[in-house]
């Protein structure tokens, strides 16, 4: 089973996404606006735990999520088309 490369993608980064920004949100709510330095925020420049730094996580999150879910599904079918012809050989 081949996997569609950019179905994969763009649903890694529409979750990953939600996922940051979701839980940027969890984090205000519980323990306010901070200022504090997150790794995430050595990662994705911009990003705080903020109102903003949810939309600007949300968006660094979502390139990130696509890139790394197109890399997956790319290496997946590249690895995987071999074991499928394999299958097929057999009687």
């Amino acid at each position: 089973m081949k996997l569609k490369v950019k179905a994969f993608a763009l649903t890694c980064g529409i979750f990953w996404g939600l996922a940051l920004f979701l839980l940027t949100w969890w984090i205000i709510a519980l323990e306010g606006v901070t200022g504090e330095v997150t790794f995430i925020s050595r990662v994705y420049l911009g990003y705080s735990i903020s109102p903003l730094g949810s939309v600007i996580g949300l968006a660094w999150a979502f390139v990130d999520g696509t890139v790394a879910g197109l890399v997956f599904a790319w290496l997946y079918n590249l690895i995987a088309e071999p074991s499928q012809q394999v299958q097929q050989d057999r009687p």
